[in-house]
Order: structure tokens, then sequence, then C-alpha cells
């Protein structure tokens, strides 16, 4: 790769980019969307993070842009940073736990929003199968709703 000012060749970077994906608990259901984009089906809301935006931000805003909510924001469950959780490109994900009322609708990027009982979800794309068994294995470990401290 050539630089544009001074022709000089230079390496080119490539770096993981970072995501967040977002766990919303409704009453006793789960939030998921159904993907405009490749690749298609269920789907936490979730989404790239914006330059000069925190991740809680974004949280917050792809949230509200994928389902129609205001969520409440809890505690980070995990980050996911394996090179192959998403086919496309190598992102990081940042997952957070939130709450919310009322019923999802959706946008932006999501044909649909729609409730899940935790225990009969549809089959879902990237890693976010195994982000869910992450997150009921530790409401198991807390007995209670997923830690939330607002």
């Amino acid at each position: 790769m050539k630089c544009p000012r001074c022709g000089a060749e230079v390496e080119k970077f490539r770096n993981p980019v970072p995501t967040v994906d977002i766990i919303i608990e409704v009453g006793e259901k789960l939030v998921l969307v159904k993907r405009r984009n490749p690749p298609h089906g269920w789907a936490l809301p979730g989404g790239f993070v914006d330059y000069g935006e925190s991740l809680e931000s974004a949280a917050r805003r792809e949230a509200f842009e994928e389902t129609g909510l205001r969520v409440v924001l809890g505690r980070q469950l995990h980050t996911y940073s394996d090179p192959n959780r998403d086919a496309r490109m190598h992102t990081i994900s940042t997952v957070f736990l939130a709450t919310a009322e009322g019923h999802p609708l959706g946008g932006d990027d999501a044909l649909e929003a729609a409730l899940f009982a935790p225990d009969s979800l549809p089959p879902l794309v990237f890693d976010h199968g195994n982000i869910l068994d992450d997150y009921r294995k530790s409401k198991q470990r807390n007995g209670r709703r997923a830690d939330f401290d607002r």
C-alpha cells in the first residue's frame, strides 16, 4: 500500500472492530431481532460502536434503533473476541445486560423484534447461542435477575 501523501510503501494494519450486543429482559422474556442483512436469522440486538462513542452509549443507541425500546443498562456480561465469531470480519463484542418495558418493534437493521421465553429461543446467528448460555449460567449462579446495579 502506498502513502497518499509521499508515495512511500506503508504497511496496512488490520484491527478487530468493536461491537456491542445487548441482552434485554422485558419481564421474564428476552428481546431478539430478526436481521435484515446477512447473516440472516435471529440475533441479540447490537451493532458497531461509532468513533467517539462509549460502549454504554452504543448499547443504548443500538437497542433503541433495533427495538424501539429505551433500555436501562445493568452490568457487562462478558467480552467475546473469537476471531471467527463473525464470518464477515474480526469483531470484539462487549455484551451488556439491560431491562426495558414495552413491546419491541423492529427498526434499522432489524426486520422484526420479538419477545421470547429464555427456554424456547429460535436458532441464533453469530455466537449468540453461546452468549445466552453464559447469561443463563450467570443467572443460575446469582439466583435472581442478572445482577442489575441500577
